[in-house]
């Protein structure tokens, strides 16, 4: 486990989780339940925006709302000062809702959608990043009909390969996102902005990937990030101002992964920090304004998710099914990615692991695993099963495959647990069906 202040064991043996005990926890609003700690929340929060205040100057923190999108996260992110990156209207919808500034939210997204876009606008969102040329053509026009002029960044691929999954690298040559500085697709799509009367081109925007530990691929995408820019200065005569490097520190999920404390990742960022000021020094940039886009590093082991244990199934020399009331309708990323977690037995999160099993879930479907080969004790029927590090992509990406419900979450903060999303009811899951006369 990777234990802190605000996750531990108590003198029970039970897990806890900002200040309460998750066998409580599972008694009151049931499961599966989504359970995330707002301490550790803010203190990532804090920990990037202090450390770009200090080290820096001139930045801003954008929470990357894929992770983890609800009103009250966008509630934490304002009274923590920061901004937020989104990539829909759903999320923006969200956003506003909760009251946050739109003036510190990017709008991101390949394929932006043309009432997507007009939203935005007449929201006052901050920044476009734009990521082909139609979008600019797009925005370009429906800024014209309001007469506006619109700040944007361009989304540029670096070629910055990271070492992780091959779904989730986003600047290799061969992606969806970004238009390639190697093949002068990015000079080409800078010139194309720069000549629109309604967009005002601020800076360049690139994200490598997610996952990563190692901090050689940011300083990498920076320093070539920086190249870009100086060579539009030379020429275009293009002086960029803004300069976002995404997101995309790992975070832990089984002893396989680093463990990070917020001083680690506070020198993840000095890092990166220090690569921009040597790259501003060497090709003679004055320092943007640096931007970068966490999500999962703060959210992802802010979470966790409680289950019940239903059906134990043995198949003797082969495998240990341990089954559970949640599945892939509530974390999709085993079966998406292969991703690895660590799973404790709640109430008994002191016994040392015993045997080696295969978490399932109760969908339909073979590949409905929340892990395998996961490190138990024995477990029984009604056991209370918690999966750590499950605050990022995995109420993000839940589903009602099935007709399963999307379990709630709450936020705790000093043994305190509110609800932050309901729970789902079967009225829910009929609400928009339609059933035609024809068929009654």
């Amino acid at each position: 486990m990777n234990t802190r202040k605000t996750l531990y064991i108590n003198k029970e043996g039970h897990l806890t989780i900002g200040g309460c005990d998750c066998l409580t926890l599972a008694k009151e609003f049931g499961t599966p339940l989504y359970v995330f700690d707002e301490d550790y929340l803010r203190g990532m929060m804090r920990t990037y925006r202090d450390t770009i205040a200090t080290e820096y100057g001139d930045g801003l923190v954008l929470y990357a709302s894929k992770a983890f999108s609800c009103e009250a996260m966008y509630a934490i992110a304002k009274q923590e000062g920061i901004g937020a990156d989104v990539v829909s209207g759903g999320e923006l919808y969200t956003a506003m809702k909760a009251g946050f500034p739109a003036e510190k939210i990017c709008l991101h997204g390949n394929n932006k959608l043309p009432q997507e876009i007009g939203y935005a606008l007449d929201c006052g969102v901050g920044l476009f990043a734009i990521d082909n040329p139609a979008e600019a053509d797009l925005l370009d026009g429906e800024c014209a009909k309001r007469g506006t002029v619109q700040d944007v960044l361009l989304r540029i691929n670096p070629g910055v390969e990271a070492h992780t999954h091959k779904f989730v690298q986003t600047a290799t040559p061969d992606s969806k996102f970004g238009f390639s500085v190697q093949s002068g697709a990015a000079e080409e799509m800078t010139r194309h902005i720069l000549a629109k009367k309604h967009l005002r081109l601020r800076g360049f925007h690139c994200h490598i990937g997610s996952q990563i530990f190692e901090k050689n691929s940011f300083c990498i995408a920076a320093e070539k990030c920086l190249a870009f820019m100086a060579d539009m200065k030379k020429t275009l005569g293009f002086r960029a101002d803004c300069l976002n490097l995404g997101g995309g520190f790992g975070i832990w999920y089984t002893d396989e992964d680093e463990k990070f404390t917020f001083e680690g990742y506070a020198a993840y960022l000095r890092a990166l920090i220090g690569a921009v000021k040597e790259g501003c020094k060497k090709y003679g940039l004055d320092l943007p304004k640096l931007m970068i886009e966490p999500g999962r590093s703060i959210v992802g082991e802010a979470g966790i998710t409680l289950y019940t244990v239903g059906a134990i199934k043995e198949i003797k020399g082969i495998r240990k099914y341990v089954a559970v009331d949640g599945g892939m309708f509530d974390n999709p990323r085993f079966c998406l990615y292969g991703s690895k977690y660590t799973a404790v037995l709640a109430g008994r999160a002191d016994e040392q692991p015993t045997e080696l099993v295969s978490v399932a879930g109760k969908c339909c479907e073979s590949g409905d695993l929340i892990g395998v080969d996961l490190n138990l004790p024995a477990a029984r029927t009604g056991d209370i099963l918690a999966v750590l590090s499950t605050g990022a992509y995995n109420y993000s990406m839940a589903s009602n495959y099935n007709r399963n419900l999307i379990p709630p979450a709450v936020l705790v903060k000093d043994g305190k647990a509110e609800y932050i999303v309901k729970p789902q009811s079967y009225e829910d899951l009929v609400r928009n069906d339609v059933l035609p006369e024809r068929l009654k």
